[in-house]
């Protein structure tokens, strides 16, 4: 064996399918847990408690687990074919984030991550933990460190090679690894991705106020999104893909070769009266092996609700009318305020044509 065992990893780990591979000793510097105290102390992680709950394993991988010393971090490419931002104009048709259109990442990464682990723990002899965000782990900070982008003023992570479309996954070691080059920034003076976050959600530089993201309320919220927001989320159903589409660097992103994550079609443009007809049978058919499923059909179908008031068709009344008779508390309070968006007011819900 050669005396640096990180050339055989990453041999081993783009041989198994991973894009992108990268070394980072298991710590993080001081700023980065400032950073995480300051977002929890703003009350910008919103409903997310787990995020406050583990904040001190967050903080330091040595507090999660002692004996780490390295992580291994893998990227796997899902850049889309074309700019996804395109469908926000088919205001009949649902936007679901790219991320979420086919099969989901963490089943996907964790199959492989169990793979390479094995394949490391047989040839070095060390203990290992895999993580696919799933754990108290700050990937981003941790992807840096190991060169594999730097965290944008979106705070997501941008590639020079795949732009902002980049899945993680982790495998924290004990072995001793050296760490890869930390990459810089490359930013400069792009605010495309402030500017165009539709809720103002980054409202400085490399600062997210989750609790107006997109993503977040169409996702992580539980409860009646505020109205004040809901204009702004026009058709997307879930996710929200802006601030990742319209950073520069995309430019240099190949579409995704992984199978798993090419759109199926059903996903990629449906209509929005389709989805509000789903029962809770329908949602788990039709989102089986999908991340939307985590939600729920309420939640999923309160965001369809949300999008046929902004989609400002008429025509659409019916099928809300169904909707402002729905068992769910949240459909029905998302429906009857697209009904009053529309200028519509609630009555006993119509046949659908």
């Amino acid at each position: 064996m050669t005396a640096d065992p990180r050339p055989l990893i990453r041999d081993r780990a783009l041989s198994l399918g991973f894009d992108a591979v990268g070394f980072s000793r298991a710590q993080l510097p001081p700023e980065t847990r400032r950073d995480l105290a300051g977002f929890l102390a703003a009350g910008w992680h919103g409903e997310m408690g787990w995020l406050a709950d583990k904040a001190d394993r967050r903080g330091d991988p040595q507090v999660l687990w002692p004996a780490a010393r390295s992580v291994v971090v893998l990227g796997l490419n899902y850049a889309p074919a074309a700019d996804p931002r395109a469908l926000l104009a088919h205001r009949e048709r649902g936007a679901i984030s790219v991320y979420a259109r086919n099969r989901d990442y963490h089943d996907v990464i964790k199959t492989r991550l169990r793979v390479l682990g094995r394949w490391i723990v047989d040839n070095f002899g060390c203990e290992i933990k895999l993580f696919v965000d799933t754990a108290p782990v700050m990937e981003k900070p941790l992807a840096m460190q190991a060169g594999l982008g730097w965290q944008g003023k979106h705070t997501n992570l941008v590639s020079r090679r795949f732009g902002s479309w980049l899945f993680l996954g982790e495998i924290v070691t004990a072995l001793e690894l050296s760490q890869d080059g930390e990459e810089s920034d490359h930013c400069g003076r792009c605010r495309k991705c402030l500017d165009i976050c539709p809720t103002q959600a980054i409202p400085e530089p490399y600062r997210l106020d989750a609790r107006r993201c997109i993503s977040y309320l169409t996702i992580e919220h539980k409860g009646p999104v505020p109205a004040s927001l809901r204009p702004l989320i026009g058709n997307r159903v879930y996710g929200c893909d802006d601030c990742l589409a319209v950073c520069p660097w995309n430019k240099f992103a190949a579409r995704s070769r992984e199978a798993a994550f090419l759109p199926r079609a059903e996903l990629t443009a449906p209509r929005l009266a389709d989805l509000a007809q789903l029962d809770e049978a329908g949602f788990r058919q039709v989102f089986r092996g999908s991340p939307i499923k985590r939600i729920g059909r309420d939640r999923f179908v309160r965001n369809v609700a949300t999008a046929l008031g902004n989609c400002g068709d008429l025509r659409q009344t019916p099928v809300l009318q169904t909707l402002a008779a729905d068992e769910s508390a949240l459909v029905r309070d998302a429906a009857l305020w697209s009904l009053r968006h529309l200028g519509v007011q609630g009555g006993p819900p119509a046949p659908l044509p």
